[in-house]
């Protein structure tokens, strides 16, 4: 008998599979010959591991190289904080959506068309074309012609030092809690994340704000790096790219829920009650009264007036008292090109939002079809429906893909935020009272290390909000978060209207009365402040009493404010402006023809 050649020797039995405990998922080892080699399944999910972060890691290379390459010519303030006055139209156009899509509304938007299976929310999207107009041909060129890097720089030209400071000061300290605020809401993916690759790990509540802290500190410390090295050039640079993800995010997601549902015939299908899949809500019923309908139309956020009026209202602050959003406007060579880089952003911005409500109602019809347990039974998610959709649902690349998404509109928001606020403050706090005598080099570094500052005081804003809401989740913090800036708005548009407008009205101490009254307004009609105090005050007692809904939904709260302060500032006459201050507006100086020099300023 010939003995077993090499080749026909029975195979030894197959190693011992040994078990090890993942912090991510349970992972499958074997052991053979000291060689540890991963099962097929953990193959694949290395892989998708890999594609994702591959994608992800991509997109974080690319900012950065795109936000560091302008550093090289940043000597000036006019170049750091202006772009020189020479960036393209489009970047310019691109580089406002960026900015008004937070991290926020990627998530926040698809949530609204799940819950409600309607576009109503477009409706907001009809005064914002409106008002853009308003701003293109009203507020661009007065600045441009003043030559201002600052935007409350031209209220000390038209009124005087404390309507300047004021306005300022509401900039900054509002600026600061809702951008800080907002990048908690960029910072629930990285919980959802968490939550998918450590399934079988429940965290504390303490846990749980690590996560949130981690992930607040990883996109401000990146989005810091570029913006306060870069400058304005380096924000609307990466701001195209962020834009183009997020066209890029919501074409994907639409493909994907399209092809898995079976196209759009399932949704009209699945949708037949009245008022699903209605753009227009007129908030007018023949069974209320006159009076019922009008108070029914300033109580509720989606209606068609609310849209026109509010809206036309909310965008006109936004958009011309907001130096997080003028000041990448004025980086354009001319007012023309800023004005069709403004215009154009408001036409490009209705298809951006139809685009998300649509995600949401696509994702209302696939859970239908795919019930989990993560919907509850009234069809309502536990939590951000578009986040645990994009971590779950989706494969290797076009998850990554999409979270590249998230992080390119909380990136694009926060970097705007940030070159805004220490501009703010370079030029209308320390140059006046801190170090007037500034050369441009200090200005500039005065500017970066702002942006620096500014960077932590968001990020703690940020880590606070996730804590409150953690903590407290009965207080309903998204809510106060996207109405925060509904306080100070209407003072800040009341009063830029008052100097366009009108030359004859409005002092520099009467527009500080008028400024609180816009806001003690807005606290009564959409704070619900004073019934919210009572509430608090009878808590505990004998005397339960409730405080009832707010007289105004949130999208009339600026427009009330407006009105008042207007109103109110308009009561005191202007006093004659010094010839020193004034400037030719007929013959506005050339932007960044100063070679560097600081432009000319009115004496403080």
């Amino acid at each position: 008998m010939v003995p077993d050649s090499p080749a026909h020797a029975r195979k030894p039995p197959p190693p011992p599979v040994t078990t090890f405990s993942c912090p991510l998922r349970k992972i499958a080892f074997a052991s053979q010959g000291g060689i540890w080699c991963l099962c097929r399944s953990m193959s694949a999910y290395t892989f998708a591991l890999l594609v994702d972060g591959l994608a992800v890691g991509t997109y974080f290379a690319l900012i950065l190289i795109v936000g560091l390459w302008p550093s090289r010519k940043q000597n000036t303030m006019d170049e750091f904080a202006m772009g020189g006055r020479n960036m393209p139209w489009w970047a310019v156009m691109a580089s406002i959506l960026a900015a008004e899509i937070s991290a926020a509304t990627f998530i926040g938007a698809p949530q609204e068309g799940f819950l409600h299976h309607n576009f109503t929310y477009v409706q907001l999207a009809i005064g914002t074309v409106l008002a853009r107009v308003v701003v293109a041909y009203l507020f661009i060129k007065p600045f441009y012609d003043y030559n201002v890097f600052s935007i409350y720089e031209f209220l000390e030209i038209r009124f005087g030092i404390y309507t300047k400071n004021a306005a300022s000061a509401l900039f900054l300290v509002t600026r600061v809690l809702a951008s800080g605020s907002r990048l908690y809401v960029a910072a629930v993916i990285v919980v959802v994340l968490w939550e998918y690759f450590a399934a079988n790990q429940s965290l504390t509540l303490g846990g749980r704000l690590w996560l949130y802290t981690a992930g607040i500190i990883f996109i401000a410390a990146i989005t810091t790096v570029y913006t306060a090295i870069g400058g304005i050039k380096a924000v609307v640079w990466t701001d195209v790219i962020q834009a183009t993800m997020m066209y890029g995010g919501l074409f994907a997601a639409t493909w994907f829920l399209l092809h898995h549902i079976g196209g759009w015939g399932s949704v009209t299908a699945a949708f037949t009650r009245p008022g699903n899949l209605a753009f227009f809500d007129y908030g007018i019923s023949t069974d209320r009264s006159a009076w019922q309908n009008f108070t029914y139309i300033l109580q509720t956020p989606y209606t068609l007036w609310a849209g026109i009026i509010g809206g036309t209202f909310m965008t006109m602050a936004t958009h011309g008292t907001d130096q997080d959003m003028v000041q990448r406007m004025l980086t354009a060579k001319d007012h023309k090109r800023s004005q069709l880089a403004v215009v154009g952003s408001g036409l490009m911005d209705i298809p951006v939002v139809v685009g998300f409500l649509v995600i949401g109602i696509l994702l209302a019809v696939y859970y239908q079809q795919n019930p989990r347990d993560y919907i509850m039974a009234d069809g309502k998610p536990k939590g951000n429906v578009f986040a645990y959709f994009i971590v779950n649902e989706l494969g290797p690349g076009l998850r990554g893909l999409l979270l590249a998404g998230i992080f390119a509109t909380a990136m694009g928001s926060l970097s705007t935020a940030l070159n805004a606020l220490a501009t703010s403050y370079s030029r209308d706090w320390y140059r006046p009272y801190f170090n007037p005598k500034a050369s441009e080099t200090e200005m500039v570094r005065c500017t970066a290390w702002g942006t620096v500052v500014f960077a932590g005081l968001l990020s703690a804003v940020g880590v606070l909000t996730a804590w409150i809401a953690l903590s407290h989740p009965d207080i309903g913090v998204l809510p106060i978060i996207f109405g925060m800036t509904s306080y100070t708005y209407g003072s800040l548009l009341g009063v830029f209207l008052l100097g366009l407008i009108c030359k004859t009205r409005g002092s520099d101490l009467g527009n500080l009365v008028g400024m609180a009254a816009g806001i003690v307004s807005v606290s009564i009609l959409y704070g619900n402040v004073h019934n919210q105090l009572t509430a608090l005050a009878l808590r505990g007692t004998d005397t339960p009493f409730d405080p009832g809904k707010p007289i105004l939904a949130f999208p009339w709260a600026v427009m009330a404010g407006t009105l008042v302060t207007l109103g109110v500032s308009a009561l005191f006459p202007a006093p004659p402006i010094p010839p020193e201050k004034l400037r030719d507006s007929h013959a506005p100086t050339e932007p960044g023809a100063t070679g560097g020099e600081e432009p000319a300023r009115p004496p403080a």
